[in-house]
């Protein structure tokens, strides 16, 4: 479970204008993803077959196979979501995009901050269909055991009553023991790009955390305060 949260997601992005792919590369990179860049379309098939990515965001104006045509052939092959980027406010494109097998478009100029909420959604919806593998179905860490499937949490053999954001939390922490995570990463992660709430939202539910998990909440144990960053797990 941990070696695949630790694996950041992949997002492939194409996009034959320098300036923009340079913009949304870099915005998606702040955010945690790994990213990936091609500049025209057969580029973009050649990397997806290959890096399998987590989402791809497609311009539709591409020089050879343009933008639609990719996306018939990788929903034909794969079932990456795709977000599709358009210049022109017409119709036909965001239409032939979406009946081809795209999951949602934009129409360029667009708001960088929307558009990393719409990848955020679109990779979150597409994990929640697959759902995990078998053998995520649980995180064992030390005497913290958590399954996934049925939402419970044991410690020290017995059951310990979470909250569904603090269980959220924990599953999240617990899967990536050792690296530190800022308030705002834990925020897109646990909640979602889409919530846009105060960091200490964070705060507070480590805290009832801390209540719950560790022998001395003044003295943590395993959920660490890194200072000047946030937070990280260490294991039982």
């Amino acid at each position: 479970m941990s070696e695949q949260l630790e694996m950041k997601r992949t997002v492939l992005v194409v996009e034959d204008d320098d300036s923009l792919q340079d913009v949304l590369s870099y915005n998606l990179n702040r955010k945690g993803y790994r990213v990936l860049q091609a500049m025209d379309g057969d580029a973009a098939l050649e990397m997806a077959r290959e890096e399998k990515p987590d989402l791809i965001v497609l311009d539709v104006m591409l020089p050879g196979l343009d933008g639609l045509e990719v996306c018939r052939i990788v929903r034909r092959e794969m079932a990456t979501p795709i977000l599709i980027l358009t210049a022109r406010d017409q119709e036909l494109d965001k239409v032939g995009g979406l009946e081809l097998g795209a999951d949602d478009y934009m129409t360029k100029p667009f708001s960088i901050r929307e558009l990393l909420a719409r990848v955020g959604a679109l990779i979150r919806r597409r994990e929640m269909d697959v759902g995990p593998p078998e053998e995520e179905k649980s995180i064992s860490v030390g005497d913290l055991i958590l399954n996934l499937e049925a939402r419970t949490a044991h410690l020290f053999g017995k059951s310990v009553d979470l909250r569904p954001k603090e269980y959220d939390l924990l599953a999240f922490l617990a899967g990536n023991p050792g690296r530190a995570y800022t308030r705002n990463e834990l925020l897109d992660q646990v909640w979602g790009t889409e919530y846009f709430g105060d960091p200490r939202t964070v705060d507070v539910h480590v805290r009832w955390l801390r209540e719950k998990i560790e022998r001395e909440p003044g003295a943590p144990r395993h959920i660490i305060t890194i200072r000047g960053t946030g937070y990280r797990f260490e294991e039982f």
